[in-house]
């Protein structure tokens, strides 16, 4: 599993992972998304357009950091998700307690709107 960030023009923190997010991905990314995404107050879109898989170890990664985030004020929305990721979040209510949007663009635009506010 692999993470990469990218501070954007418009202050959004942009994660994107790619791999598995099963028990060795998790393992490979854990502490470093945490970092990148739970410790301030920030609006974070994480791109998970390069997912192929996501187990429930993955899923608890996500809503930790989501929770921890919310915590200092800020916000996590989850893009671009593959079929059968989209799937898993469903049937599992990770979508309940995270936003997952189909475009990137329209992930940053609900990002920018909580901004606003």
């Amino acid at each position: 599993m692999e993470i990469e960030f990218e501070r954007m023009d418009n202050g959004i923190s942009k994660v994107l992972l790619r791999g598995r997010m099963d028990v060795l991905g998790v393992q490979a990314i854990d502490m470093k998304f945490t970092a990148l995404t739970a410790t301030q107050a920030a609006l974070v879109l994480v791109d998970l357009s390069e997912v192929s898989f996501l187990a429930s170890l993955g899923m608890r990664t996500l809503i930790s950091s989501a929770k921890a985030l919310a915590q200092r004020g800020g916000h996590m929305v989850l893009a671009n998700p593959q079929a059968n990721v989209l799937e898993v979040m469903k049937v599992s209510g990770l979508s309940s307690v995270i936003p997952v949007l189909q475009h990137v663009d329209d992930a940053v635009q609900a990002l920018a709107n909580f901004q606003s506010k």
